[in-house]
């Protein structure tokens, strides 16, 4: 199993709604520390008690491995003691992860979201290994992420079950879109599960999952910790107003374009970060891309919070 008496409870180590953070840059193209930080601390205050940083959704492919330590650095600097920090060490290269938790650890980071080696299609004896590799490297608590979709190939029950008894294995963010697999990974091991699909959030919280790492909490940040809330005490009404206030929302910030250049489009137009500006290969929405994305927020009475409300 994945936890022992001598382990963190799993949500001190990873919250139960975190957002992964999208990256700000300058105008130049260089990562933006101070609007990171900024960015942290709004986050923080409308209801995440968690953040991950440099994850998919901050562009970490086209990050330098400085700039991700100097990220995690600077969002422990801003949030820290308020919010739990999680660094995405993950890559489909064994030696570079072990680097990058190295990395986390030196910056601070209260934990790692390792991600599934992607594009290599590793057998899942592989899978183990890398994970195996990366968990005997330091202390840092894991959170495996699963992700097909993005990695080629799923994590099965029986990896996972492997994987959960490696101690610091504490977490998995489940982004399989499939409920029966991962109840049964709730069933079989006592990890920590989290809705890596935001728009299944809901679904996963009714059959055990802990909380949520989420892009669109970027601009609805209030209405997950509403969510969360009220599924944890067991009112299902509440829960579900929240999920359905959510749906459109959702639907604006992942359904059209990648969730980093919807976020930030978003967040830059309500006057939250000062560009939205991304790293090729991504590069800004045109008018036509974007059009979608700001029908789907407006069929939403949602507004998305002020920066210093």
């Amino acid at each position: 199993m994945s936890t022992s008496a001598a382990s963190p409870r799993v949500t001190d180590v990873f919250g139960t709604v975190s957002t992964a953070m999208v990256t700000p840059f300058t105008a130049e193209g260089a990562v933006d520390f101070p609007e990171a930080e900024r960015l942290a601390d709004y986050l923080v205050r409308n209801g995440c008690d968690s953040l991950v940083v440099s994850g998919t959704t901050g562009e970490t492919s086209t990050l330098e491995d400085q700039e991700k330590e100097d990220l995690v650095r600077a969002v422990v600097n801003a949030v820290g003691g308020r919010a739990t920090v999680i660094a995405g060490t993950g890559t489909n290269h064994t030696s570079h992860s072990v680097e990058m938790a190295h990395r986390a650890v030196k910056a601070g980071a209260d934990g790692q979201l390792v991600v599934t080696p992607y594009y290599n299609k590793p057998t899942q004896s592989g899978v183990l290994g890398h994970f195996e590799a990366v968990a005997r490297a330091t202390d840092l608590p894991i959170m495996v992420y699963d992700i097909p979709g993005r990695a080629g190939i799923p994590i099965t029950t029986a990896t996972m079950q492997r994987l959960a008894e490696i101690e610091t294995v504490l977490a998995l963010k489940d982004a399989k879109g499939d409920i029966a697999a991962t109840s049964e990974v709730i069933a079989k091991t006592d990890l920590g599960v989290y809705s890596g699909e935001d728009a299944l959030t809901l679904p996963l919280l009714s059959v055990g999952a802990l909380g949520v790492v989420s892009v669109t909490a970027h601009v609805a940040a209030p209405l997950f910790r509403r969510m969360a809330d009220a599924a944890a005490s067991g009112d299902v009404a509440a829960a579900r107003t929240a999920h359905y206030e959510l749906e459109p929302v959702v639907r604006a910030v992942m359904s059209h374009i990648p969730g980093a250049m919807a976020a930030k489009e978003l967040l830059a137009r309500a006057g939250v970060i000062s560009s939205a500006d991304v790293r090729l290969p991504l590069v800004r929405a045109s008018e036509d891309e974007l059009a979608p994305v700001l029908a789907a927020m407006a069929e939403s009475s949602w507004e998305i919070p002020a920066l210093n409300g």
